[in-house]
Parts: C-alpha cells; structure tokens; sequence
C-alpha cells in the first residue's frame, strides 16, 4: 500500500518540519508539499527536508493566484501522475495528527474518500474556544442541511482518497477557492456515487502561525453550497462521462478503527 500526502503550505516554517518528520514514520508514504509563494520561507525549508528524504518529499512552487483551492488542484494533478494507491489531504499547521494517517489508509481499501472526523463518536477538537466550535458545529450543519451531505464532518481537511477516484474528479470545473473547496469536493464524489467513510481523529488548534480563517474565507463558505445546488444538475452529468467509475458505492458510513492511534493529551503531540 503506497499512498501521497498532500500538504499545501502558506508561511508554516516552524510546523512543516514537525509534520514532516511524522508523516516520514510511515512506510509506503510520499509527500508532496504546495507551497504558494510563503514569504516566510516555508518554500525553501520544505526544499531542505526534501533533500533530506530523497524521494520521499516533494517540493512544488506554486505562482499566480495564491488559494488553498488552487493549490490542492495543482497538487492533485501532479500527485495523480504518481504511482500510488491513495492520495491524502493533509493541513500544514499540525492540526491533522500524522499518527491518525493509519487509520485513514485502512478504511481507504474499502471506500473512495475517508474523511478524518472530530463529529463522530471517538473524534475530539482541542484547544479551541467555545466560539470557534459553535461556528464550527454551525457551519456543518449548514452545509449538510442545504446539500444533503450525510457526512458529519464536511469541512474536514485530512481526507484519504483512492486513486482512481480522485482522478475522476472534474477539477478544472471546480469555482471554490478557499476552505470552500472541501466541501465542493465531498459535494462532487457524493453526487458521483462514491462510497465515504469517516474516522474519528482529534484536531487539535494550531500552536505557531496565523489562522488562515477570513471574513471573505467565511463569506465564500456561506455561499458555496448554494451554488453546488444551483450547479448540481451538471455535476450529476459529469459523473456519467468519468473516465474512471468508482469500483462501489454506498452511503456514508462511520468506522471505528480496531486499534486506532490515538494522540497524546498534550498539544505537544499533536496539533489540531
């Protein structure tokens, strides 16, 4: 089982090392780290880890627009070209425990999209104020109630993917930009078919750098599931034109891991 992790990075020079250095624990595990233009240096410190773990870290440079959408396309694009069975998301700001990534791999063999999720029973949200979990709790039900997603965690960012699922996925038509883009992509699999399957982890809040969380980042995601309505007819359309037809569907469902990895109690070791 070989999988690709994911991480598109905006000034984390002092998490990426730390996340890095877990995700390097696992065998059969490549990453590839987006970094879009960091003025922090981010860029040039995941170029001395890649050097680091030859072929085992990526670096990709992006330009042009900067977006947590844009970044993920283009390093979905380069990861699909890869030769592995699974492809992940994974969030720079350690708040998306390498030590859960096991977990995630293993529903993946039978499922099209795992998602990490602190809304099920055994998923947990540390360090955040009651503020930020109401809006949190508020915005998946928001989500869920004008998409009709069943997932309990939409905004979820550690996802595990199969390959050929992620590959059928109609990128170039997608309009999100920022978070946003999450949920346009668990709207499109769903509206495909595609199986999804939630684990439980536990996020913890960022411990060094700034949120990337923006009025017009809460904006956007106010206003995107209407518009996965309004554009949802196409989306169906597509789904009959995949080049790759997921191998099963069914409803989302929820695993508990036999023996799942759980993070230690401090922020220390892990983050969000």
């Amino acid at each position: 089982m070989t999988a690709v992790v994911i991480v598109p990075t905006y000034n984390e020079r002092t998490n990426l090392p730390v996340l890095l250095a877990g995700l390097m624990k696992h065998a059969g595990v490549r990453v590839l780290v987006v970094d879009d233009q960091s003025p922090d240096g981010t860029g040039d410190i995941a170029d001395r880890l890649a050097r680091d773990y030859p072929g085992r870290i990526e670096v990709m440079h992006r330009t042009g627009r900067r977006g947590l959408g844009r970044s993920y396309i283009d390093g979905i694009k380069r990861a699909i070209a890869e030769p592995a069975d699974f492809i992940c998301q994974m969030d720079a700001d350690l708040s998306h425990d390498p030590q859960h990534l096991p977990d995630l791999l293993a529903a993946a063999s039978r499922a099209d999209v795992v998602l990490g999720s602190r809304y099920i029973p055994g998923g947990a949200v540390m360090n955040w104020p009651v503020r930020r979990r109401l809006l949190s709790r508020f915005a998946n039900l928001y989500i869920r109630t004008v998409t009709r997603l069943a997932a309990h965690d939409c905004t979820s960012g550690y996802r595990c993917w199969r390959r050929g699922a992620l590959a059928s996925l109609p990128l170039d038509r997608f309009f999100s930009d920022g978070y946003s883009f999450l949920v346009e992509m668990l709207f499109v699999a769903s509206r495909r078919g595609f199986t999804i399957v939630e684990v439980p982890i536990t996020f913890v809040e960022r411990r060094e750098g700034e949120s990337k969380i923006s009025n017009a980042v809460l904006l956007e995601s106010a206003v995107t599931p209407w518009r996965l309505i309004a554009n949802k007819g196409l989306l169906a359309d597509q789904a009959l034109q995949a080049d790759v037809v997921p191998e099963t569907t069914a409803d989302t469902a929820v695993e508990t891991p036999a023996a799942p990895s759980r993070p230690g109690k401090s922020p220390e070791d892990a983050r969000g």
